[in-house]
């Protein structure tokens, strides 16, 4: 039987899926949430964000947020509207992030709800949106920023270190020491990164942990390379058939990367100067806020910046801050590139570009991300011939392309690398936030690589983290 008294995790969700990241630690008499991510793709999957996904908000004492990504933190406005008063620790880049995402996350909701009400096609009446701008903003004031490497109390008897995780900015893998002058130590990655991405730097080794929270999405998997030679033919093929390239992007790094690389293949001469249209309020202000974090970018980047350049501005960039502007792409003639959020293509102004240009086959959706199962992005990636959008099924006749190598989630061999750098193996890795395949190959992998024990939780499983 369980004892009270043992410090214990609960896994609320990305727990045999990717998204709704929620980890519920017990220790010391207190409760801490290890991120509240939104659930995204199947229905199954999102109607669980209307329910009572955590037990009690008013008794958890703290949050640490590994970063920004919705999937990690789009539930921080529930848990407050439901009574969550305490601290919600980040990165200060995480922080400034999150005061982009969540207000328009909550802006998204809002618009989705109008239009089903307007248009008709919603089965409930009214349709209501599943949090709205109060609520994201109630989440900015419990806001506290802590910085990396840098050990701070989370609640009594309970502290945290949080370390470069290479994933997005303000990325970062949570240390919890559990106890007293003999802790637990709990490690939990959050999304891990890459090694020599574009824009980030490495995700940072961790000395040692007691139990591992490992993230799983890409396990079974790695990943291709020579992105900017894809992206460079793709932009190439564009020019000749004078189409439309039209790209999903998470507004949060993918967007960025992106910029970067269509300017240096600019100036590179590898492909023509094309007309760029970034169609995402958020993924502008994100890219503010990378210039503002220069020192926490890769170094080339960092210096590019600190010359007075802008390195993420290729030469025909237009920026479409408002609605109006947006519409304008409409009339619009290719060759053209449009980079829009959202990545999964679930909601957002990307869903306008795919509604009108989805049907012509000068069109070329590039998708450079996770899809997950139920999103309008994983139905491209499979083929679908039609893909329903606001209500209206809209056939696809534009060619579909992928270029997995812009993926800022470390492939198997990425993740058995940064394994490596513990001093001495956990005593149990629990593989989260991946589908049963991937989970699975990684935990064969690691067993075969380290010998190390692995184990895979179940939704809603508790397990007891000492020895």
């Amino acid at each position: 039987m369980m004892s009270v008294a043992q410090p214990t995790v609960e896994f609320l969700g990305a727990a045999g899926t990717v998204t709704g990241s929620m980890h519920l630690v017990r220790a010391e008499g207190r409760r801490i949430l290890l991120d509240c991510g939104l659930f995204q793709g199947r229905k199954d999957l999102r109607l669980r964000n209307w329910g009572d996904r955590v037990p009690d908000p008013r008794t958890i004492d703290a949050i640490v947020v590994s970063h920004a990504h919705v999937d990690h933190s789009g539930y921080l406005p529930l848990v407050v509207r439901k009574g969550f008063r305490g601290p919600i620790y980040c990165t200060a880049a995480t922080g400034d992030l999150l005061e982009v995402v969540l207000p328009d996350a909550a802006h998204l909701q809002e618009e989705e709800a109008e239009r089903a009400n307007r248009r008709g096609y919603t089965k409930h009446h009214p349709a209501l949106p599943l949090y709205d701008a109060a609520d994201a903003e109630a989440v900015l004031r419990l806001i506290a920023r802590r910085e990396y490497e840098t050990p701070f109390p989370v609640v009594r008897g309970v502290t945290a270190t949080l370390r470069p995780a290479g994933h997005i900015l303000g990325s970062a893998t949570i240390e919890l020491a559990l106890g007293g002058s003999r802790p637990t130590r709990l490690v939990y990655t959050g999304d891990l990164g890459r090694y020599d991405r574009a824009i980030l730097r490495d995700p940072a080794p961790i000395p040692d942990a007691d139990i591992l929270l490992l993230e799983s999405t890409y396990g079974d998997r790695t990943h291709a390379t020579g992105a900017e030679a894809e992206l460079a033919a793709l932009v190439q093929d564009t020019a000749r058939r004078g189409g439309a390239l039209l790209v999903p992007a998470f507004a949060v790094d993918r967007t960025q990367e992106l910029l970067w690389m269509l300017r240096r293949l600019e100036l590179a001469g590898a492909i023509p100067v094309l007309p760029v249209y970034c169609d995402s309020p958020m993924a502008i202000e994100v890219t503010d806020i990378y210039r503002r974090y220069a020192a926490e970018c890769d170094p080339q980047v960092a210096a590019a910046f600190e010359r007075g350049e802008n390195p993420l501005h290729p030469g025909g960039l237009h920026i479409a801050r408002t609605p109006e502007e947006s519409k304008r792409i409409n009339d619009v003639r290719g060759p053209i590139i449009i980079i829009s959020s959202s990545g999964m293509a679930t909601g957002g102004r990307i869903l306008h570009h795919l509604a009108l240009r989805l049907g012509d086959p000068k069109t070329t959706v590039l998708l450079v991300g996770y899809q997950a199962p139920g999103t309008r992005g994983r139905a491209l990636e499979e083929g679908a011939e039609r893909i329903r959008i606001f209500g209206i099924d809209t056939t696809v006749r534009a060619r579909v392309a992928e270029i997995t190598a812009l993926s800022a989630h470390a492939d198997r061999d990425e993740t058995l690398r940064w394994l490596g750098g513990f001093a001495r193996p956990p005593r149990v890795t629990y593989l989260v936030h991946g589908e049963p395949e991937a989970t699975s190959a990684l935990a064969r992998a690691i067993e075969k690589r380290y010998g190390w024990r692995v184990e895979v939780p179940t939704d809603g499983q508790k397990v007891e983290l000492a020895a």
